[in-house]
């Protein structure tokens, strides 16, 4: 079977014309006609009903189309990437973060990137909600966690650490802790997850093993950007990825606290299709996360 005469066909079926299939193409009316009727001889079916108004599929080609679509798809996109290979970063990358790591980290690179490759533009939304990779057009996400779709490639990353802080001015009025229990007396910042609506626990470490804390606060907030603001504040204590508040740290505007307790972590990837894994964009957004630090 002619792969091109199927592609053709899908053209005109599409347009329901074959003036705009033809000029689609660059192809003659008569030429495409007489490609497609080749089609139809080699296999003994009528494929399109034609009338002077416009063109349809007749079952048979109704269900050609329907079987051979997707793999012309499959190897447009292939024929694609195949020419991205041989060029630099170029056109639109659209990816999604977790909005604290995206502010932190991602912004800088994606930054330079573009500078660097004046033909590429980034899309990054910097969300804490769980997106669909496929179903939103994504090219790649930064997800937090194992990774459990087996379709997609994980490019893991250098893990995520947490510390617990608090402005100085919050520590000089309500005091010290010097242990987890003393959390209890405390104001802790919490943070809520967008998947299963629960406070998130705080986790320590304590004879070498992971502990869960459960902690109790008057201010919630649904992303950690504003934990970290709040924590700036002098409101309360906070436990947040050490990258959102190593200047803040540096500076002397938080203070770390329970380090003897401390070790949270957890694993972050870059996870994106196979099909996506020689996009030049891509891989070049990959190598500058690589040789992040954070």
């Amino acid at each position: 079977m002619d792969l091109n005469a199927v592609r053709l066909l899908a053209r005109v079926a599409e347009t329901r014309s074959f003036t705009r299939a033809a000029g689609d193409l660059g192809l003659t009316q008569s030429g495409l006609s007489r490609a497609i009727s080749r089609l139809e001889s080699e296999l003994g079916v009528r494929l399109l009903q034609r009338n002077t108004r416009s063109v349809s599929l007749t079952p048979d080609g109704q269900m050609l189309y329907e079987r051979c679509a997707p793999l012309l798809a499959e190897l447009a996109e292939t024929e694609k990437l195949m020419l991205d290979r041989r060029s630099s970063p170029s056109g639109l990358l659209k990816i999604s973060t977790p909005s604290l790591f995206g502010r932190k980290v991602v912004m800088p690179l994606i930054g330079e990137l573009t500078m660097r490759y004046p033909q590429l533009r980034i899309e990054a939304v910097m969300t804490d909600r769980l997106v669909d990779i496929v179903d939103e057009g994504f090219d790649a996400l930064l997800r937090t966690g194992e990774i459990q779709d087996q379709r997609l490639i994980a490019r893991t990353l250098p893990p995520l650490r947490w510390v617990t802080v608090a402005a100085p001015s919050y520590l000089a009025r309500f005091g010290t802790p010097q242990n987890v229990e003393d959390l209890k007396a405390h104001n802790c910042i919490a943070v809520r997850n967008l998947r299963n609506g629960r406070l998130v626990d705080w986790q320590f470490m304590r004879d070498g093993k992971v502990q869960d804390v459960a902690v109790e606060g008057r201010l919630i907030f649904d992303i950690g950007d504003a934990m970290v603001d709040a924590a700036l504040g002098g409101f309360g204590i906070a436990q947040v990825m050490d990258f959102a508040v190593r200047d803040d740290l540096a500076a002397g505007r938080l203070v770390p606290i329970l380090q003897a307790f401390a070790g949270r972590s957890r694993a972050i990837s870059l996870v994106y299709p196979p099909s996506r894994q020689y996009s030049p964009k891509l891989m070049a957004f990959a190598d500058a996360l690589a040789n992040a630090r954070w």
